[in-house]
């Protein structure tokens, strides 16, 4: 794997679920544990449910909707946020990565996280791994109205936040929000190889795989 040019970067954007945070949380969540819930309550079997929310929750894929706490939570009238509460015991960090922000702040990186994550997942996630010391900028996408995957996002990040296109790193789970950073002009990118602990490696298509967060700054 290319070592990073430290010297030409100075801001540090980072994901959240799957970046920093094992996605096996979020994979639960969606995938058993919120089909289960649906099932249960509208006195379907665990298929009946997924039949339904499968295509339901696809057609909402890259769209800030699929994030949101609130519009599932009236679409599917369930307390979405009561249930994310109830599973945080499976909120967790990915190897290093709490080393690995902390290795940024020592060497003077502005470290930024930008999340598609609704801001009452965040508050849950955050309260539960203590992560927010380590990050000099917390944003959610929620927070502009364009998901990351959108090109008005990273032009009202620009707006809020200061930082140089090209001097900075991007590292997330996710090809198309990748994609979008690149046209952007984000200088540096990296995608990761295994958002889920549980989970196989993900195809990282033209970007460079990240296994371990410490290797990345190994050269720093």
């Amino acid at each position: 794997m290319p070592q990073l040019p430290w010297a030409h970067i100075d801001t540090v954007l980072l994901d959240m679920d799957g970046t920093l945070l094992d996605l096996h949380f979020d994979n639960f969540f969606w995938l058993k544990y919120l089909p289960q819930c649906y099932a249960d309550k509208n006195a379907l079997s665990l298929a009946e449910a997924q039949a339904y929310l499968t295509p339901l929750l696809a057609s909402y894929t890259g769209q800030l909707n699929w994030y949101c706490v609130e519009f599932w939570s009236k679409k599917l009238d369930l307390p979405i946020k009561q249930m994310k509460q109830d599973t945080a015991h499976l909120i967790a960090l990915r190897a290093n990565s709490d080393q690995f922000l902390t290795r940024l702040q020592a060497a003077g990186k502005h470290c930024v996280l930008v999340t598609n994550a609704h801001r009452d997942s965040l508050e849950i996630k955050l309260e539960k791994v203590h992560l927010a010391p380590l990050l000099d900028v917390i944003v959610s996408s929620h927070d502009y109205g364009y998901p990351k995957e959108d090109q008005r996002f990273w032009s009202t990040l620009s707006d809020k936040v200061d930082f140089a296109p090209q001097r900075s790193l991007f590292i997330d789970d996710s090809l198309p929000v990748l994609r979008s950073a690149q046209r952007y002009g984000i200088g540096h990118l990296r995608a990761v190889l295994q958002p889920d602990s549980l989970g196989s490696d993900k195809d990282c298509a033209e970007f460079v795989p990240s296994t371990d967060l410490l290797d990345l700054v190994s050269n720093l």
